[in-house]
């Protein structure tokens, strides 16, 4: 009996698991369905009220109108310009600070990985108006460059790949500097090849935001044309003035915008994610 009553609430239990996590998935899918199929619409059913899962009439005039006619491929390049070269800068340097941080005789190792997670307590709104003050100093504003410097390095990122070098046996780096190595080639040659997981995971944190950054646009960047892609979403979806006498933004061209946005970060995502699981257990314990 007891153990009749045991199953039963096992599989409640997993019924009520299941029931919650399709309501959670669906809060999740429907919207990022009702998006595509709206920006793959003609211009007047995508202005129907309602939630669609389906283009009603397929079209991709949306794309064609975003792309060309507002130009999004500015903005689009911009991102595409900050995005890569930022992601490659900030995975090299942490890289670099994670592999001097495994040193067995370097002084000061634990007060130095102190003040790396003091940085990380310290609100992004905190330093907001000195960064400003930095760049204008600088003469950084208005330029891609400081959307590429902003963000360079990351205490969460130089920890991680802290974590994932000091999983290397020391004798490997020793054997290879008795062969005559530098720091350089052991650096290359083999932490870096032993730290892939790291490496994805990193690459992934750092593109997903570097291309959805809004914040370091907003306050940098006033020049139309240095816009990055989230900031001319921004107007592009909120701003419901017309760019002409006879030109409205319909909603398939605001949601073909918000697709365009989302393609990159789901063509790379399979490329990394067979290594995101383990770089973020890896990457969890700091000390």
């Amino acid at each position: 009996m007891k153990n009749q009553y045991t199953s039963l609430s096992s599989r409640v239990f997993d019924a009520f698991n299941i029931l919650f996590l399709l309501v959670l998935v669906s809060t999740m899918i429907i919207p990022f369905m009702n998006t595509f199929a709206l920006a793959f619409s003609t211009n007047f059913a995508s202005m129907q009220p309602g939630i669609v899962l389906w283009p009603k009439e397929f079209s991709i005039e949306g794309f064609s109108t975003v792309w060309n006619r507002m130009q999004l491929y500015l903005p689009f390049t911009n991102n595409v310009i900050v995005t890569v070269v930022g992601t490659i800068g900030h995975v090299l340097l942490c890289a670099m600070a994670g592999y001097v941080l495994v040193q067995p005789l370097l002084p000061g190792k634990k007060l130095m990985v102190s003040l790396i997670l003091i940085t990380m307590m310290v609100p992004g709104e905190a330093i907001m108006i000195p960064l400003y003050v930095v760049n204008k100093e600088l003469g950084l504003l208005n330029t891609l460059s400081a959307l590429i410097i902003s963000g360079l390095v990351s205490g969460f990122s130089v920890l991680l790949m802290r974590n994932f070098f000091a999983t290397v046996p020391i004798e490997m780096s020793e054997s290879a500097r008795m062969d005559g190595a530098g720091d350089m080639r052991i650096f290359f040659t083999m932490y870096l090849p032993l730290a892939k997981a790291g490496l994805a995971t990193v690459t992934l944190f750092e593109f997903v935001s570097r291309w959805n950054q809004f914040t370091p646009a907003l306050l940098y960047i006033s020049d139309h044309s240095k816009y990055t892609l989230q900031i001319a979403l921004k107007s592009l979806i909120i701003d419901t003035d017309s760019t002409s006498s006879n030109f409205i933004i319909t909603t398939n061209v605001r949601m073909a915008g918000i697709v365009i946005a989302l393609v990159p970060l789901i063509i790379i995502y399979p490329y990394v994610q067979k290594y995101f699981v383990k770089g973020i257990m890896i990457g969890a314990n700091k000390e």
